[in-house]
């Protein structure tokens, strides 16, 4: 299974396959038609309430982890969705966030690799 996390400023590319915005809130600045997106499923993307505790801190990252991967195991339609699309071909996880390393992206992709290999 090819699941890629890529930020959405990044230009689209012919090999990113289906891109899917896993954001709550839409990108400051972005047009909609730049962003070349199949599909926006803000119900995958954390929580207001989790997005504003976590802002992005390094500090609270396996806090964080660990919150989301909750509140994802609480919600098997938005995961189901994306294992579907990710079996169909090469899915990549948009987010806004500058970090690439501690964002929902990255934590979305592990949890669906580890769904994909326990046969969900």
């Amino acid at each position: 299974m090819d699941i890629r996390v890529k930020r959405v400023y990044e230009p689209p590319a012919p090999d990113d396959g289906c891109r899917v915005l896993v954001d709550r809130l839409w990108p400051r600045g972005l047009k909609k038609d730049a962003a070349a997106l199949d599909a926006w499923r803000k119900d995958v993307a954390p929580s207001d309430a989790l997005r504003c505790w976590f802002g992005h801190d390094p500090a609270r990252w396996e806090e964080f982890r660990r919150r989301y991967e909750a509140e994802l195991e609480a919600n098997p339609e938005g995961v189901r969705w994306l294992l579907e699309r990710a079996r169909a071909g090469r899915l990549t996880l948009c987010y806004g966030a500058r970090d690439p390393v501690h964002n929902q992206a990255v934590v979305l992709r592990d949890h669906l690799l580890r769904k994909a290999a326990t046969g969900l």
